[in-house]
């Protein structure tokens, strides 16, 4: 099973965080489920960009981003080459390198799930 590195982020996961993925999951989900409470104020239907992540290794081996994440993601905070939102980012067989941004455009922050 791959792993995904969470990289340090202050408030989400201050010391980082390898964890365990099946296949076929959202990075959103893995984080979730693994008390890392990435923003996600749609409820990670692609429809807003405060799950924006970039993934700094294991970027190919996630699916391909479709149109409308793309189109989400020109209104990203911080877009990079390797931006997704990590609720249409589906894992693969590959370990995965993940950062979460210092800022999002959420204005009014979700609580825990």
């Amino acid at each position: 099973m791959p792993q995904i590195i969470f990289l340090p982020h202050a408030v989400f996961c201050p010391d980082g965080l390898v964890v365990e993925a099946a296949p076929g999951t959202s990075i959103l989900e893995v984080a979730h489920d693994n008390h890392i409470e990435i923003e996600s104020a749609c409820g990670g239907v692609c429809a807003c960009t405060t799950c924006h992540c970039i993934v700094r290794e294991g970027f190919d081996s996630l699916n391909e981003a479709d149109e409308l994440e793309e189109d989400l993601l020109d209104k990203a905070w911080g877009l990079e080459a390797q931006s997704r939102l990590s609720c249409q980012a589906i894992v693969g067989e590959e370990d995965l390198t993940v950062e979460i941004p210092k800022y999002s455009l959420n204005h009014a922050a979700e609580a825990p799930h």
